[in-house]
């Protein structure tokens, strides 16, 4: 396990599942977690290819912190599909002020875990990362 500038250490499972949706694209999203009690990030859920955006925002508590990997495939204007990995750092105004402190200070050492996140969005309610603002970011 990889050890975090915030004392959160990475859970192996973690960066294993992130390189199976970024190589076999085997998931759709993954979730995770911070587990303060094992002071380290663990998957928490994964989204199957055939689930969607919206499948991906049901999975993201309302009131807790969470780190999302999500794999968004579009069209570009030359009608050529592609996709692009989001790293979403989701930080409810509504989550504990402790928690958002932790996810705060333990993101950026647990992004470079995963090698291959293109872009990085920070979300505090779900306007923040609607279906508009991951098609304006991909391109």
């Amino acid at each position: 396990m990889a050890n975090a500038a915030s004392g959160m250490a990475v859970h192996d499972d973690c960066k294993l599942r992130f390189l199976e949706l970024k190589a076999k694209r085997t998931h759709r999203f993954i979730v995770f977690k911070i587990e303060e009690q094992l002071k380290q990030v663990i998957v928490e859920k994964l989204g199957e290819p055939a689930q969607g955006y919206e499948d991906f925002t049901r999975s993201l508590p309302a009131d807790e912190c969470r780190y999302a990997v999500y794999d968004f495939e579009y069209t570009t204007e030359g009608n050529v599909p592609k996709s692009r990995i989001f790293f979403i750092a989701w930080s409810p105004d509504t989550s504990r002020v402790r928690s958002k402190m932790i996810y705060a200070s333990s993101k950026d050492r647990f992004k470079r875990e995963l090698d291959g996140i293109q872009v990085e969005l920070q979300a505090t309610d779900p306007t923040e990362m609607g279906l508009d603002v991951f098609k304006s970011r991909a391109n």
